[in-house]
């Protein structure tokens, strides 16, 4: 009995260790600009076969195609903490979102996440009321 239990103990330890390690290994690549792709379909239109559409989600591992919102601008600020931008720089973003089509606020954020942008701390509360907004509606 007590072999099961540090076996159990020695198993749960080496998971750990290897989750630590898989979770490393994965910030270094969405750093580096490399997305993992766990969809490889894409479509214009929600399937229906997921809670959440695909086209709606801000999750990176979606698509790793970068898309330019007309936003090329803000390529200045990769690498910026989110916390660290001035007035007039988040006005910059909350321009851009606000012009934006509400269907493509999630496909900005996911094309700014993967060009290494922060949004400023403000503007994701916004992003998450407009993103929240729409699938309410859809």
């Amino acid at each position: 009995m007590l072999f099961l239990i540090i076996a159990l103990i020695v198993l749960g330890l080496i998971a750990a260790i290897a989750g630590v390690f898989h979770y490393r290994n994965l910030q270094k690549r969405v750093e580096r600009g490399e997305v993992i792709e766990e969809s490889p379909v894409v479509e214009e239109e929600c399937c229906g076969a997921h809670s959440t559409c695909e086209k709606d989600s801000l999750l990176t591992a979606v698509s790793k195609d970068i898309e330019y919102y007309e936003d090329e601008d803000l390529d200045r600020f990769r690498g910026v903490p989110s916390e660290e931008y001035t007035e007039d720089q988040i006005e910059e973003f909350r321009e851009i979102l606000y012009t934006l089509k509400s269907e493509e606020v999630a496909g900005w954020v996911r094309s700014l996440q993967l060009r290494a942008i922060e949004l400023p701390t403000i503007i994701k509360d916004e992003v998450l009321l407009v993103v929240g907004e729409r699938r309410f509606h859809d």
